[in-house]
């Protein structure tokens, strides 16, 4: 469980919202919201102030590195520094079911150069997963997609949260929430609020 009080940047806030193991939760709003500047400010990648822990633990007593492997951040456009798609990962080798379930079989001899948008989405998220973290934060992990992608990637995140995982997701697909049984928030100018009576943010 991933509990966030009052987190504040001079843009978003404060929020308070507790993911809990094994769910989802989905934010839509208009771009300028403040949607990417809440999820980089929890993964802690730029100045905020909050009282956020993990199981507990505070987040402060992470190291950055460990912080950011347990909550790990996947932003929409993920960079890319070696030439091989093997190159970004410590075993793509272990990722075969992953991959496959992707449609992604045979892609650590890729060539970066040559992947798609879809195809680059899909491999950041599998880079993210490959350390195992706890709770996902995923800016828009299916806008480059085409259906049958959306799907794969929806079927992959239902597997991870059936394994324990909190997602929390930026999405603009208003169907997507629903399929993945995640509770809907809205954004608006650096403020959350619950899209429906039955979802709750302090």
């Amino acid at each position: 469980m991933l509990t966030i009080e009052n987190l504040r940047t001079p843009l978003v806030g404060p929020i308070s919202l507790t993911l809990e193991a094994g769910s989802c939760t989905a934010i839509s709003g208009p771009s300028g919201a403040g949607k990417s500047l809440f999820l980089r400010a929890v993964a802690d990648l730029d100045e905020n102030s909050a009282d956020i822990s993990l199981e507990g633990a505070n987040r402060d007593r992470f190291s950055a590195p460990a912080w950011r492997a347990n909550v790990a951040y996947v932003p929409a456009e993920s960079g890319w520094w070696g030439d091989r798609v093997e190159d970004h990962f410590q075993n793509i080798l272990g990722q075969e079911t992953r991959l496959a379930a992707l449609g992604l079989t045979g892609a650590a001899d890729w060539q970066v150069s040559r992947l798609s948008s879809g195809e680059r989405q899909r491999l950041a998220l599998l880079r993210a997963l490959e350390h195992t973290p706890r709770v996902l934060l995923l800016d828009e992990p299916t806008a480059a997609l085409d259906p049958d992608s959306v799907g794969r990637v929806e079927d992959l995140l239902k597997l991870e949260m059936n394994e324990g995982r909190a997602v929390l997701i930026v999405t603009h697909d208003p169907g997507q929430p629903q399929r993945l049984g995640g509770r809907r928030f809205t954004m608006a100018a650096g403020k959350l609020s619950p899209a429906s009576t039955d979802q709750m943010v302090r």
